[in-house]
């Protein structure tokens, strides 16, 4: 057995999604990627694959081994442009993931820049708010915001961001200005399901936090409807500090109750722990990481 073809071809086959997808982006008979597969399965004594009929999932050992194949098919790559006497520039395809409103505000300019001064990178930019698993979601790199698990991921800090509560300069006009987390109860509030407990907003007072009642005026599912529907006079929301910096500095939303806002929340770029990085994500992280943290400031 080939075992570098054969990795090639389990590579493959994670990455296009199924055996036939690999089989026409190899130019290999279904059979022969079948078999190469099984034949990587059965000299490793381990199952890589779970199949179905209509789906194919990494295993657990699958994620830990095909990270490390990417990585090793890589290195080997860069070996071989290095031997072959050519620029050593990064090159390849990278998958960078983050939250919808931090991805569209922050990462996507910092993308557009990053591919400008990189041509021979590509970037597939993947924005949405669920988290997953890095390796079997093939991410190289991703923003995490809130305290990290211990995941066995590498980090690196951004910054950090706050949540805060905020209302328009008409909502409050209307309705009168809460001064206390206990005055929420008789306000509209726009609350956001599922990452909150519609009921409840936690506060801080001095190193304690609380959880304050709060009366549901409306639960949206999106960051950004919420903040839509702050903007236009619903009821107060309670957001990132990111998803309203624009409408607090063109005077659509007003700051609340800042005294009792709780402590920030870290922001890292994590990625999964090589003892080798391949050269496209080093030149990512060296990139992105100082325009982020030069971004991430944020205080009207």
């Amino acid at each position: 057995m080939d075992r570098f073809e054969s990795m090639s071809t389990f590579v493959a086959v994670v990455e296009a999604g199924s055996f036939s997808a690999a089989s026409r982006k190899l130019g290999m008979p279904l059979a022969t990627v079948s078999r190469k597969v099984s034949e990587l399965e059965a000299q490793l004594r381990v199952q890589l694959l779970v199949r179905s009929t209509r789906s194919l999932a990494l295993s657990d050992a699958g994620q830990e081994y095909f990270a490390s194949c990417r990585l090793l098919l890589e290195s080997l790559a860069e070996a071989e442009r290095t031997a072959l006497g050519q620029y050593r520039a990064p090159k390849g395809h990278l998958v960078v993931g983050a939250p919808v409103m931090f991805g569209r505000t922050y990462l996507a300019p910092i993308v557009l820049e990053f591919l400008k001064a990189y041509p021979e990178i590509d970037i597939e930019l993947r924005l949405g708010d669920r988290l997953g698993n890095m390796i079997e979601d093939q991410i190289d790199v991703a923003v995490r915001i809130g305290q990290l698990s211990d995941s066995g991921l590498m980090a690196v800090r951004a910054g950090e961001v706050r949540h805060v509560v905020s209302a328009s300069p008409a909502y409050l006009t209307d309705k009168g200005t809460p001064t206390h987390p206990r005055d929420l109860l008789a306000h509209d509030c726009i609350t956001l399901t599922p990452w909150e407990n519609p009921g409840e907003w936690i506060f801080s007072f001095g190193k304690r936090l609380e959880k304050h009642p709060v009366r549901s005026r409306l639960s949206v599912t999106t960051a950004e409807t919420a903040l839509d529907a702050a903007v236009a006079g619903l009821g107060i929301s309670h957001l990132f500090c990111y998803q309203v910096s624009q409408a607090v500095a063109d005077g659509q939303l007003r700051l609340l109750m800042r005294a009792f806002e709780p402590k920030p929340f870290p922001v890292h770029l994590v990625y999964p722990s090589r003892r080798h990085s391949p050269l496209k994500l080093r030149a990512f992280l060296d990139f992105a990481l100082p325009r982020l943290k030069t971004k991430l400031v944020f205080d009207p």
